[in-house]
């Protein structure tokens, strides 16, 4: 039986190649996620190991939180102790020590010759440069000039000189939290940071400037302790301990530790990147699992007889189901092989992706292909194949010895499609009231386990759905077509079993592409809505990597021509009761919010802030029991108390969220030189460019803040949703390209099965081009019927996943884009056509008598 199997693969090696290109695209994308995350994970462990390699000991200050990055939290205490110079040289006096260096770090903003931000607001970095005996910093090794050497000076890395068009003695714009600052290039310097390599940037300024801008002088954020040759880090650390000021917001720690809890971040961060990247390969293999099946289903109808003959000549049920799976072995094996090497150049790519376009510039390293990762993709690929073909090796143990001998095929029983039918309604069932279960109770995990169900059950109940669906469609071919239109509708619906899979693989592909369309539209309607509504101000400013702004700033903003009202939002905690919990503040101008924000309220006073009193949003109020009148005894980060009175709840609202207070009651307990969040600008001519220029003038032209308007903060909107669709589709697009392969694999089984029916057509008259017409018509309509089904299934799954965020975006409600559907159903029936050129060509050139004798 074992050769048997052999020769059945041989010889319809043709017949199985779409197959296999199916099993390898899925296994490609199994092993090429393995190897691309392996390869990744290895240059950043490489590259992490590097920058510790010469640090035996750090020590961190949590509470140097550098100015624009505090949020307003208690942060740095008075009495915190601090890591000074007086503590750096005590440690670097320390038997065993070689060096102890001091950094400063926060971040800053290079502006290009433009104006423009170069890198984005979350890795623009700053730090000091600290030379040794030879002028250089051994950290960061020189390019280009030399490094900065007092206040007006700054070195840049590389390629951020490079984006700006900067030389050395060139003058560069550089803005922290505070005015902007033009200083001298020294000199171009190399770095490791992955933060810069990522995309940001780096600015190295001398010691004292640091300390200046970022914390205070002669403070430190941390000391990095360099070893003599032969010393135990572990005793090291030890003195260290003693040496450095005790206190809770001191750390002081191995570079052996530290390089390992990195170590761990990086595995941690490839395993969610692995994981998200392998629902996709699922994805495709889940369609394959379809056309797998439905070749094997359609290569055991065509050798009925030839089974049949086996079972007469001695064969048992078990041989005839053994020489099926050792095929689907084979096929696996060989296709996962292929797909294996396929892999590999998936993961070259993937790489030379995120190092190109996406501008990662991730680390190099060598290609990672564990012993793991061959083992799991030739695993999973004949795991799928013999899953696949599972059902059609029963089936063809079932064949029977004499009556299979006259039949080309056996229908199915009646009681097989009950069963089948009733299995596809209950899961139908099931999936349909676990999805409004979930949509009503907003739980994702019940929404994605009926979205499961729901499209598992009309995968069962495909065949059942075909031929009304198919029927719809079929007079307007025969009108149009004819014969040949006629006659692809009967085919069609002829094998609904085999037109379900063909179809149910495409339709896969549509429902999540659908699904994520309709999330897409309903997010940017709901957003452009609450930006329209919710928010009156012209222009929102604000820090592009959501750090504080300068608290001076708003003054200034306040004296910008055209500006007719502005308030200033900072975040305030404070503990409420007795030490029980904590509590965020959001801090406004009584005054002037109302010509800013949207305020709606539904119990209390709208002049609640006026009134010295809080608003409160509705979902904070359900879910702290604020009511209007509640007390709150709070204890404010200056350390006084005091009391504040709830004076209303607000509708939901995008522009005011949790706890709202009058800045005149509580803005003068907050920490000295506490920031703003945000602060939010009313023209006296509303929204012009005039306007918007003065805010910016008034800003200094600061690089790292942004003045954004209505039109601004709704194409950033929409852009971040494109952007996370258009990578959704180009992962998706495995599965419809392998979803293709099986239209064609088929189209052209279905043609070989059918050629003494297309020569009986040929001999009475029909030509060649009513011959292809017929065969592109037939796979047109399989397309179209698995289109409609998953547009439907994309609506439905996608209704159910927007009630489950409509707590984050106010009135969100489902926007089903016609026009985008209707692109995806033209797509379809695309795709249908395109698929069925080689086998309309191959029936269209059989040879008549050759057909009429072939059995």
């Amino acid at each position: 039986m074992f050769r048997t199997a052999l020769r059945n693969v041989l010889a319809h090696k043709g017949r199985l190649l779409m197959t296999m290109l199916a099993v390898m695209l899925g296994t490609a994308f199994v092993a090429g996620t393995l190897i691309f995350t392996d390869t990744m994970g290895n240059a950043l462990r490489s590259q992490n190991s590097k920058s510790y390699a010469d640090i035996a000991v750090t020590v961190s200050d949590g509470s140097a939180v550098s100015r624009g990055y505090d949020h307003g939290g208690n942060g740095e205490s008075a009495n915190a102790p601090t890591l000074t110079e007086d503590a750096r040289q005590k440690v670097a006096a320390l038997p065993g020590v070689a060096d102890a260096r001091g950094v400063v770090s926060g971040f800053a903003g290079i502006a290009d010759k433009k104006g423009a931000l170069i890198g984005n607001g979350f890795s623009t970095t700053g730090t000091n440069y600290v030379p040794g005996a030879d002028g250089t910093d051994p950290r960061y090794p020189l390019v280009e000039g030399r490094g900065p050497k007092g206040a007006g000076e700054i070195a840049l890395d590389t390629r951020t000189a490079e984006k700006g068009g900067f030389k050395p003695g060139d003058t560069v714009r550089v803005a922290v939290n505070g005015p902007v600052m033009e200083l001298k290039l020294t000199g171009t310097l190399h770095t490791n940071d992955p933060r810069v390599r990522a995309g940001g940037s780096l600015a190295a300024f001398d010691t004292a400037t640091a300390q200046q801008l970022y914390l205070s002088p002669g403070r430190y954020a941390e000391l990095d302790v360099k070893a003599k040759p032969g010393t135990d880090d572990t005793a090291l650390l030890a003195a260290v301990k003693q040496t450095v000021p005790q206190g809770d917001n001191i750390d002081a720690r191995t570079g052996r530790e530290l390089a390992a809890k990195q170590d761990e971040m990086i595995a941690q961060g490839t395993k969610v990147l692995n994981t998200f990247l392998m629902g996709f390969a699922g994805i495709a293999l889940f369609v394959g699992i379809f056309i797998i099946a439905n070749t094997f289903t359609m290569l055991v109808a065509q050798r009925t007889k030839e089974l049949a003959l086996l079972r007469a000549v001695g064969a048992t049920r078990r041989q005839i189901t053994r020489s099926v799976k050792v095929e689907a072995v084979l096929v696996g094996l060989t296709a996962s092989v292929a797909g294996l090497l396929a892999g590999i150049g998936i993961a070259v790519g993937l790489k030379a992706l995120v190092n190109g376009p996406m501008d990662a510039n991730l680390p190099d390293g060598p290609l990672v292909v564990a012993p793991t990762t061959v083992l799991i993709a030739i695993a999973v690929g004949v795991l799928v194949t013999l899953v696949a073909a599972w059902l059609p090796a029963r089936r063809a143990s079932r064949i029977a010895p004499v009556a299979a001998m006259s039949a080309t095929e056996q229908p199915a029983t009646q009681k097989s499609l009950v069963v089948r039918n009733t299995i596809g309604l209950l899961f139908t069932l099931a999936g349909a009231g676990a999805l409004a279960a979930g949509a009503a109770g907003k739980e994702v995990k019940l929404v994605g386990l009926g979205a499961g169900a729901l499209l598992i059950g009309v995968f069962v109940l495909t065949p059942l759905l075909s031929r009304p669906l198919i029927s719809l469609l079929a007079p307007v071919l025969r009108a149009v077509y004819g014969t040949p239109g006629k006659l692809a509708q009967e085919n069609a619906v002829r094998n609904p079993r085999r037109t379900a899979a063909t179809a149910s693989a495409l339709t896969i592909g549509v429902t999540l592409i659908t699904s994520l369309t309709v999330m897409g539209a309903s997010v940017n309607k709901a957003v452009d809505k609450a930006a329209a509504t919710d928010l009156k101000a012209d222009y929102t400013v604000a820090m592009q990597n959501f750090s504080m702004l300068s608290p001076e700033l708003a003054g200034q903003i306040a004296k910008a021509p055209g500006v007719s009202a502005m308030s200033g939002e900072r975040s305030l905690p404070v503990t409420v009761g007795q030490g029980e919990d904590d509590e965020y503040l959001v801090a406004v101008d009584a005054a002037t919010i109302d010509q800013l924000a949207t305020v709606k309220v539904k119990e209390g006073s709208a002049d609640a802030l006026k009134q010295g009193k809080l608003l409160v949003s509705s979902a904070r109020s359900e879910h702290a029991g604020y009511k209007v009148g509640s007390v709150l005894a709070v204890t404010y980060p200056d350390g006084t108390k005091g009391s504040l009175t709830v004076g209303g709840v607000m509708e939901a609202n995008t522009a005011l969220a949790g706890v709202v207070a009058p800045e005149a009651v509580v803005g003068p307990h907050a920490k000295p030189g506490s920031g703003l969040n945000k602060i939010m600008v009313k023209g006296v001519n509303g929204p012009t460019d005039e306007l918007k220029q003065a805010l910016r003038d008034a800003t200094g032209g600061n690089p790292l803040i942004s003045v954004k308007g209505d039109k601004d903060i709704k194409a950033e909107s929409r852009q971040s949703v494109t952007d996370m669709l258009n990578m959704m589709y180009g992962l998706l697009g495995m599965s419809v390209v392998i979803a293709v392969l099986g239209v064609v694999n088929t189209m052209a089984m279905s043609v070989f099965e059918r050629r003494r029916e297309i020569g009986m057509l040929r001999a009475i008259g029909l030509d060649r081009l009513g011959i292809r017409r017929m065969v592109r018509l037939e796979s047109l309509l399989i397309a179209l019927f698995g289109g409609l089904v998953g547009v439907g299934l994309g609506i439905l799954v996608a209704w159910a996943g927007i009630r489950t965020v409509a707590d984050s975006f106010k009135d969100i409600t489902t926007v089903v884009p016609p026009l985008q559907v209707a692109c995806y159903l033209l797509a379809a029936a695309a795709i249908g056509l395109l698929a069925a050129l080689w086998p309309a060509h191959r029936a269209a050139k059989l040879d008549i008598l050759d057909s009429i004798k072939s059995q």
